[in-house]
Order: structure tokens, then sequence, then C-alpha cells
């Protein structure tokens, strides 16, 4: 399925690639930056609280938040109890959402210890339970998905618990399944399996048919895990036959990956963004936490943020634009930082030594 544009139920993407929900990263300003890099078929919400929604718990709301720039657009749901978990459909749909999708696949113990997400895999009859009734509280145009791993530990990696689970739940009404390639017990350690994740394609395969791009051409299974780069992508789709990918924190160093994996499937010529542009990324991206937050909320997030977003910017020659950003007070500091970085690379580009070698000093005083 290269260069083959994703099918979930009745709506078409516009790639076969996908933003994945990770804890603390997929607020709104993220995914609409990542969105206009290009590339990317859907972008996911953070996980969310059905209880939070109904009840409307400000920081689920918040989540949940999405606009026109948003599309398309899933909203992902966790939890154990099929009602709480249906009535939190009808809310994501009420509210925008394109795509409903269940997490099956969150290995973190406070979500599993209430029976929520991969715990769901050592109780499937609840899992099954929790789809039928969710897929009836929804109407038909709006597709229902679940993310899961491999299993919870090795054993059930090896019986290909995560094929044997994506069936049954087809048959209670999914229309495409996400398999992240490690087990729970693993948590985000050694590599990503993509024999085991090839093993639910195939199970998949014989259970609905072949998938073949279509509405009519079998349920897509996406792969998920150690999605770093372009090429990584292309593996992923190769070595798996999956109908497509989610990448999550290899966004996090490279937010235009998407546009260059999709280029990569199609032929198209698309070139790393220029060190300029990757730092107008960051500036963009901050002042959407500032329009849809405030300054105290954006100021935060991008001094936790710029370890990852710096990963990008020019390797290891960007500690300064780093700590820069990191000592930042205030909005004008930062953008201070990020002006006084590019004028640093431009005068060593041009061969010249900078007046100061130590930005935070710069822009300081």
């Amino acid at each position: 399925m290269i260069g083959v544009p994703l099918q979930i139920g009745p709506v078409r993407l516009a790639s076969n690639l996908m933003l994945a929900p990770i804890a603390g990263w997929c607020d709104l300003a993220w995914r609409v930056t990542v969105r206009e890099l290009g590339g990317v078929g859907l972008a996911c919400t953070d996980l969310l609280s059905p209880r939070g929604l109904i009840c409307g718990s400000e920081a689920s709301l918040d989540l949940a938040r999405t606009n026109d720039l948003d599309r398309p657009v899933g909203m992902q749901l966790y939890g154990s109890d099929p009602g709480v978990l249906a009535d939190g459909a009808r809310w994501c749909v009420e509210h925008g959402a394109t795509v409903v999708d269940i997490n099956m696949g969150c290995p973190v113990d406070k979500v599993c210890k209430k029976d929520g997400g991969s715990k769901l895999m050592c109780l499937p009859d609840t899992a099954v339970a929790i789809v039928a009734r969710v897929r009836a509280a929804m109407p038909s145009h709006v597709p229902l998905t679940a993310k899961m791993r491999l299993g919870w530990t090795e054993a059930d990696a090896e019986r290909n618990a995560a094929g044997a689970l994506a069936c049954r739940l087809i048959d209670a009404g999914v229309s495409l399944i996400t398999v992240h390639g490690r087990t729970t017990e693993q948590h985000f350690k050694g590599d990503c399996r993509r024999e085991g994740i090839r093993r639910v394609v195939e199970a998949v395969g014989e259970k609905t048919g072949r998938y073949t791009g279509g509405p009519d051409g079998g349920i897509p299974v996406v792969g998920n895990g150690d999605v770093r780069s372009p090429d990584d992508a292309l593996a992923m789709l190769r070595e798996t036959g999956c109908a497509g990918v989610m990448i999550g924190r290899g966004a996090f160093a490279m937010p235009w990956i998407f546009r260059l994996a999709w280029a990569a499937q199609t032929g198209a010529v698309q070139a790393e963004p220029t060190e300029p542009d990757k730092v107008e990324v960051v500036r963009r991206y901050f002042e959407r936490m500032r329009e849809l937050r405030d300054d105290h909320y954006a100021i935060h997030k991008l001094r936790h943020k710029i370890s990852w977003l710096g990963k990008g910017i020019n390797g290891s020659h960007c500690r300064s634009l780093k700590d820069g950003v990191r000592s930042a007070i205030d909005p004008p500091a930062v953008h201070a930082a990020l002006d006084a970085w590019l004028q640093t690379q431009a005068l060593l580009a041009a061969g010249q030594s900078p007046a100061g070698s130590d930005i935070r000093t710069e822009i300081s005083v």
C-alpha cells in the first residue's frame, strides 16, 4: 500500500500517514503545526477521558479542542466501561470527531489499573463489548477504530493475541486497527517488532480479505513504533504489509516527517526544511500555543519540548538555542532566543565570528 491514501470506512484520507495520540504532545497547537507542514492524513487528540468530557472537565475539554484547521481529526477515548465510553463517543461525534478511536495500547499503570488501555488486551470480552456498544451509539458515517499492542506479555505476542483480538473487534464494528509493535511489558524499551505487526496484518487479511485501498477491500491495519525517518516509514510498509503508518515520537524532532515520508512513497521531490525554516516551525508552534491558551502555558510547554524540537535543528550545534529558550521568562525573550540563534548561524555560514559566544548572555541583557 505504498503511496495509497487510507480508506477508513467511508472516510478517505489524503495520505496513509497518521499523527499518533501521545500524552502531553497532541494539543491543538501541535496538531495544526504538524498538519501545515504537509503529509498528514489524520491527526489524533491526546487520550481523552469519556467521564471528563461528559462532566465538562476543563482539562478534558482542552485536550479535545479542535477547529477548522484540524481536519480530519481522530478523538481517542480510554476506559473500560462500555456505557461510559459510548456516551463519550457520542460527545466526540457532536464536537467534530471525524474518527473515534478506542485506546487498547496505553501501558501506563494509572490507566491499566482501571482495566483501560492495554489491560483490555487481557480482557478480550470486555474489549469486544466496548466496541459493540460504542459502534451502536455512533452514526454510521463516523468510523470507529482501535489501537493496541502485540499483547501484554511475550507469550501473548508469540500466540498473536493482537491478531485474534483484532478479528473479534472487526466483527464488533471497527473499521481500522493500529498496532504498536511492542508488548505492554516492554513499554517503550527494545525495538519495535515489525514481524509481530505483519502477523496481525495477515490475520486481519484472512478474516476480511486483503485490504486494497478502497471502501470494499478489507480492513486496513496501521503500523506504529520506531518510525523516526521517511526510510523507517517505507520499511514499516514493506516489511509488514500494513496499509499505513502512525508516527508519534518520531515527529517530536521532525514534525515535517509526514511530508517527507509521503513524498518518499509517491516519488515527489521534497527537500528537508532549511535551518531557518525549522526555527520558524518552533516559532509558529509557540505563537499558536499563546493564541489558543496563554503566555504562561506556551512558555512552560516550549521549555519542556525544546529538547526534542531542537534535535532536528542543526544537531549537536543547537545547545545555545535550547538554553536560550529554557531561560526565557516571557514571549519577547523566546523570540529573542530564536532570533539570536539564527543570527549566529548566519554569521557562521558567512565565515564571520559572532560578537558573543553565549546567546543566553546576549538575550538576558
